[in-house]
C-alpha cells in the first residue's frame, strides 16, 4: 500500500514546481507563478522566499508605470549554484562552468595526447583544467559531470574503444575525490544530444550522430534521452555496415567507425547513409543531427549524407549541430544545474 505524501514531500514537490516555473518562463512575478502552478499566492510567496534564501532565485526591481502595487519579477540567480562539465576526448580535454540558466560562464578545451597514458595522470590534468574554469567563473559549484566517448556504468567506465586503458576505471569517483564535489558520468554523444535538445533548434525526436575519431549517437524520443536498459543505446559506430570488413577495436569487423574517413567524403557518406537508414527504420526518427565535425567538412558531409537518405519515405531531415548548443561539454555541465532545478532542496 502506498503511503500518503507527508508535508515535507509535498513541500519538496512544490519547491521544484515553483523553481521549474521560473526557469521555464522567467522573469515572472509571484502572482504569475501562482497562476501558472495553481498554488495559492501565500504558498508561492513562502516557497519563493525559501528559494531566494537558498541562492537559487533573485527578485528584480519592481516594474512601475501601471496601476496598483508594482510586481517584482523573479528570475534564476545567475550567481547561484553552477554546473561543472568535463570532457575526456580521444585527443583533447575540456572543462566548462554553466550558471543556473545554462549559460557558459567559463570554458577551456586543450589538445591532449593521452591514448596510452595512465588514466590517473589524465584525471589529474582534468582536475587542473576544472580548477582553472572554476576560478574564472567564480561561482559555487553544485556538482560535476564527465563526458566520455564510450559505454559507462554508474560511475566506472565499461568500455572506451579508442581509449583501451580506461576500461573499469572509476573515473567519476576519481574526479569526485579530486574536485571535492559529487561527479556523474555519461556518454559524450548522449550529452551532446541533450545540449541540442536544451539549447539548439531540434524537434522532440531526433538522432544525434557524433562524428570524430570515433562515432557515437544520442537518441532523443519524445524530448527524453533514450539510453537503453544498459546504457548502450546509440553505439552507432559499431553497427556493421560491411560484413567481413576491416577489423575494429571493439572486436567486430566492418563497423561504421572503421569505414568513415572524412578525407573521403563520398565513401564516408555512403557508410553513414547505410547505418543511418537502419537507425531511422528502427527508431522512426525523422531528424538526423551531425555533430563533432570540423566546420570545413560539416556542410559537404551533411549534403552527401542527405543525398544518401533522399529516397526514404517519410523524408528525413539531415542537419549540422547548432554551434550555440555547446556540445557534450555544455550538456555535461547543464545536466548538473537541471538536477538542481528538479530537486532544489537536494532531496532533503
Amino acid at each position: 500500500m502506498i503511503a500518503p505524501a507527508g508535508h515535507r514531500t509535498v513541500r519538496r514537490h512544490n519547491l521544484a514546481l515553483v523553481l521549474g516555473c521560473v526557469a521555464e518562463a522567467e522573469p515572472l512575478s509571484r502572482a504569475r507563478v501562482a497562476e501558472r502552478t495553481g498554488l495559492t499566492r501565500g504558498t508561492v510567496s513562502s516557497l519563493v522566499d525559501e528559494l531566494i534564501t537558498a541562492g537559487l532565485v533573485t527578485e528584480l526591481a519592481a516594474e512601475r508605470g501601471g496601476p496598483g502595487r508594482p510586481a517584482a519579477p523573479l528570475q534564476l540567480n545567475r550567481n547561484g549554484p553552477a554546473g561543472l562539465g568535463l570532457e575526456l576526448g580521444v585527443d583533447r580535454l575540456g572543462a566548462c562552468v554553466v550558471d543556473l540558466t545554462g549559460a557558459v560562464r567559463a570554458q577551456r578545451i586543450v589538445p591532449s595526447e593521452h591514448v596510452d597514458a595512465d588514466p590517473e595522470g589524465v584525471l589529474d590534468a582534468l582536475a587542473e583544467l576544472a580548477a582553472a574554469v572554476r576560478a574564472e567563473a567564480a561561482l559555487p559549484i553544485a556538482g560535476a559531470h564527465l563526458a566520455v566517448p564510450g559505454i559507462v556504468g554508474e560511475s566506472a567506465i565499461v568500455r572506451l574503444p579508442n581509449l583501451s586503458r580506461w576500461a573499469g576505471v572509476d573515473a567519476a569517483g576519481g574526479l569526485a575525490a579530486r574536485l571535492g564535489c559529487a561527479t556523474g558520468i555519461a556518454n559524450e554523444a548522449d550529452l551532446a544530444a541533450l545540449a541540442e535538445l536544451w539549447f539548439g533548434r531540434t524537434p522532440a525526436d531526433f538522432l544525434y550522430a557524433s562524428i570524430g575519431i570515433g562515432i557515437g549517437a544520442g537518441v532523443v524520443i519524445g524530448g527524453e534521452l533514450f539510453r537503453g536498459p544498459g546504457g548502450r543505446a546509440g553505439e552507432l559506430g559499431h553497427m556493421v555496415v560491411e560484413p567481413g570488413g576491416p577489423p575494429c577495436r571493439c572486436g567486430g569487423r566492418g563497423c561504421l567507425e572503421r569505414l568513415v574517413d572524412l578525407r573521403d567524403l563520398d565513401r564516408s557518406a555512403r557508410a553513414l547513409g547505410a547505418a543511418l537508414t537502419g537507425a531511422v527504420a528502427l527508431l522512426d526518427v525523422r531528424t538526423i543531427v551531425l555533430g563533432g565535425l570540423d566546420p570545413a567538412v560539416a556542410e559537404p558531409l551533411r549534403a552527401a549524407v542527405a543525398a544518401e537518405l533522399a529516397e526514404l519515405d517519410p523524408p528525413v531531415t539531415v542537419t549540422v549541430s547548432d554551434p550555440g548548443a555547446g556540445g557534450a561539454l555544455r550538456g555535461a555541465a547543464a545536466t548538473v544545474v537541471r538536477a538542481v532545478i528538479r530537486s532544489p532542496d537536494g532531496g532533503r
